[in-house]
This record gives C-alpha cells, sequence and structure tokens, in this order.
C-alpha cells in the first residue's frame, strides 16, 4: 500500500506532515525538504497519492474519453477502477497540483449527486469538480478559494425567437420553460426568469442542452463555458450572455468554483491552498486561458 505524504508547500514556517487518508493507505514521515526535491528522490512506492472525484461527465470543466490521447500533445489519466481516462479543466488542475507536491494523480469518477457522501465515506480525498462554494456546502465541507471564476448564462434554441435577448426582463411575457442540472445552485436562480416555467431538471448538464434542442424546454440555465462547449457542435444551440446590469442575482456562489475536502480536513485544504498560493492561481487571466485550451481540446462526442 502507498504511503500517504502530507507535504507543506513553499512556506518555512510549516514543516512536514502526516497526510492520514481513508482507505488503502499507509501512515508515513516526511521530513524539511522542498517538495520538489523530495519527488525526485523518493521512488514511487514512497510518493503520496492525490485522490480526487469528479463526474468526468461536465465538460469542459472534466471528462471521460476512451484513450490517454489529448490533441495538444497531453496525456489525460486514468479513471480508477476502468479502462477510461479523464481530461477536462479540473483534471487540468488537479495535475498541476499534484506535480507541485511531488504525489501521483488519481481519478475517481462518481455520480454528482453522491459526489460529497463518496468523499465523506474516503473514496477520495478532495473533490474538484466545477463546484461551485454555497452557503449550504460550506457547512458540510471546508473549502479553498476559487481556482475558477465563472458566469451565468442562459441557452435557447436557434429559431425559437429567443436569440436576440440581452436582458433578464426581456423573458417577461415569454412564459419561456427553463431546466437546469439537478443538485446545483442554479436550481435556485431559475425562478429569478419573469413569468418562467420550472421544467424537469436533469442529472447532466448535457441532458439539459438535449432539452433544449429538441424542444423539450426553452431555456438551459446552466454556466457559460459549459455552454459555450456544447454549443460547438450543436448547431442547434445559441448561447445568451444576459447584461451585467440586468442578469441573475446569484447570493448562492455559484459563479465561485472551488475544490472542496472533508469538512475536518482543514490541514489538507491549506495545503492544497497553499499550493494554489505558490502558483500564483489567482489570475483570473491565467484560469480563462486554461479554460480556453479545455474547451478547444474537447472531443466532438464530450460537447
Amino acid at each position: 500500500m502507498k504511503k500517504r505524504l502530507l507535504s507543506v508547500m513553499m512556506t518555512a514556517a510549516m514543516t512536514m506532515g502526516l497526510f492520514t487518508g481513508c482507505g488503502n493507505s499507509d501512515n508515513g514521515e516526511a521530513d524539511t525538504k522542498d517538495v520538489e526535491i523530495q519527488a525526485a528522490t523518493e521512488d514511487s512506492s514512497s510518493k503520496g497519492v492525490l485522490r480526487v472525484g469528479m463526474e468526468c461527465a461536465y465538460a469542459p470543466f472534466n471528462w471521460t474519453q476512451e484513450t490517454e490521447d489529448v490533441s495538444n500533445g497531453e496525456k489525460a489519466v486514468p479513471i480508477y477502477g476502468t479502462s477510461y481516462y479523464a481530461y477536462g479543466y479540473d483534471v487540468m488542475m488537479a495535475q498541476k497540483i499534484a506535480d507541485a507536491l511531488g504525489w501521483d494523480l488519481e481519478i475517481h469518477k462518481v455520480e454528482w449527486d453522491s459526489i460529497g457522501l463518496a468523499m465523506d465515506s474516503g473514496q477520495y480525498d478532495c473533490i474538484i469538480a466545477g463546484m461551485g462554494k454555497t452557503p449550504e456546502r460550506e457547512a458540510a465541507y471546508a473549502f479553498t478559494e476559487p481556482y475558477y471564476y465563472r458566469d451565468n448564462c442562459v441557452t435557447v434554441k436557434k429559431g425559437s425567437g429567443l436569440e436576440d435577448i440581452k436582458k433578464l426582463s426581456e423573458f417577461e411575457g415569454k412564459n419561456v420553460t427553463v431546466t437546469t442540472q439537478l443538485g446545483t445552485g442554479w436550481v435556485s436562480l431559475t425562478d429569478q426568469i419573469p413569468d418562467v416555467t420550472l421544467g424537469a431538471n436533469y442529472e447532466t448538464t448535457a441532458e439539459c442542452f438535449m432539452a433544449v434542442s429538441n424542444g423539450v424546454a426553452d431555456v438551459a440555465l446552466i454556466d457559460l463555458p459549459t455552454s459555450e462547449s456544447a454549443a460547438m457542435t450543436n448547431g442547434d444551440l445559441v448561447v445568451i450572455v444576459l447584461d451585467e446590469d440586468d442578469t441573475f442575482d446569484d447570493p448562492t456562489g455559484m459563479t465561485n468554483v472551488c475544490i472542496a475536502t472533508r469538512k475536518d480536513d482543514t490541514e489538507f485544504r491549506d495545503q492544497i491552498q497553499s499550493v494554489l498560493d505558490s502558483i500564483g492561481w489567482n489570475d483570473k487571466a491565467a484560469m480563462d486561458e486554461m479554460m480556453s485550451e479545455a474547451i478547444k481540446v474537447q472531443p466532438a462526442a464530450n460537447n
């Protein structure tokens, strides 16, 4: 079994500690060497493992593909317990963190509605899955600062007569039916659309976009990168970015995409945050650049 090491990033005030994970992990002590030196001198049997949970079905944040090949020359990461691979913005972020720690990366695929329960049960140790830091989730998990800031938008069907809408108030009198993903903060925003009918919500964003394409719903309320990604290969879809002066009031925090750990695992949360700080991952321009790359390399099957 692999030892799980708690390395402290980029700060002299902290010493190398002990990472106690759930599941198949041993305890081991680490010295105070810089993690890059440690990674170079330790063999793979003594490396830590960054165990991450995600849907692997939320492109461009994360998706599943059949091979490890990515069009930009990078390699997708094997999905634990399967013959498939995961890639996307979240995988790219997880790999940056694992590399900085000198750890291996292990991706676990999980349904969204059980992603927190699976972490609490010890299947993995953090969630990097496009998760917004909402007040309800903060009561259950420990969160880092955002590793991505996303905008909310609406997607409509081409030819629906809704394509030219620029303000939320312009939906008044349209009597549209809206859909979004189950178990997300977007559900609480849907009733901000004037004269709206709440339609069925779905397990995945792909199903939401399909509902609009098929005429089952008039509007899908999802984030901008996911909507843009879907519209790349589905000519039926039109993405509308609403005027910032007349858009959704989002007290849920869905725009702040953060990494979650177990509620009592604040030491590990702080360790991940120290990595984000050390690589300067608070620059929105850098975040947007990596998201653009994720959208560009996404396989057509995941759009």
